[in-house]
């Protein structure tokens, strides 16, 4: 980042986040994260594992997959958790469900697990139904993490194709529809080599903070803002 200014709206989000009760493990995940991206002490790593119920998190894959990425930017990997993930998977999908696979496999590839089955599955099964600007880059990101694993350029395309697709979708403001939505489009470009190209939507972003420190609305300020900051963070290391 370039100014002062704006690490002062940085730092009035991460004053924000410290003055809330952060008890779902949704959002425990992304405030872990987004600590871990500026280097800051993370003192939410014992209140997510503590919220594990013996293998995973809520019995829930999307739950337990958000846990396993953040504790991964931290370089906690927790082999059980794991092992539980890779026991949901069937025929290529966890559920057949876009969501449930796009966490997984990107969580997978945080903790260093290759699994080309489920990128497969994602490029095989693409289609109108998922063309949703948020549905498609939580794929793109979970493709380009494990790209990134694996040093294969299969998907290349698919990726550079979809990735244009979404910023052709992108608002005159800068930004998308919601704040978190807008976040995981932002976080996907960045992965997929876009950042050029989302200058202006970083700026829309910092002009999105709220007098509080916060982003978002009353309902999902907390991942909103721990979502941005994720979102600036991996701006300013890319």
């Amino acid at each position: 980042m370039s100014s002062n200014l704006e690490f002062d709206i940085v730092k009035r989000g991460f004053e924000w986040l410290s003055s809330q009760q952060i008890e779902s493990v949704k959002e425990l995940a992304n405030t872990i994260s987004a600590h871990a991206l500026w280097g800051l002490k993370n003192p939410y790593i014992t209140r997510l594992i503590r919220k594990k119920e013996g293998d995973c998190w809520n019995s829930s894959i999307r739950d337990t997959a958000r846990a396993c990425s953040a504790l991964s930017a931290e370089g906690i990997i927790l082999k059980a958790p794991e092992k539980w993930l890779l026991s949901r998977k069937n025929g290529g999908s966890w559920n057949e469900d876009v969501y449930d696979t796009a966490y997984s496999i990107g969580a997978l590839a945080d903790m260093e697990v290759s699994d080309r089955e489920g990128c497969d599955w994602l490029y095989e099964n693409y289609g109108p139904a998922w063309e949703q600007v948020g549905t498609t880059s939580l794929i793109i990101s979970a493709l380009k993490k494990q790209e990134k694993l694996t040093e294969s350029r299969d998907f290349e395309e698919f990726i550079r194709n979809r990735a244009e697709w979404v910023l052709s979708k992108r608002g005159q403001d800068g930004g998308w529809e919601h704040i978190s939505t807008s976040n995981l489009v932002i976080q996907a470009l960045l992965l997929a080599g876009f950042k050029k190209e989302v200058e202006v939507s970083i700026r829309w972003l910092l002009g999105k903070a709220r007098e509080s420190g916060a982003w978002g609305n009353k309902q999902d300020d907390i991942n909103a803002t721990a979502l941005t900051l994720i979102t600036l963070g991996m701006y300013d290391h890319s």
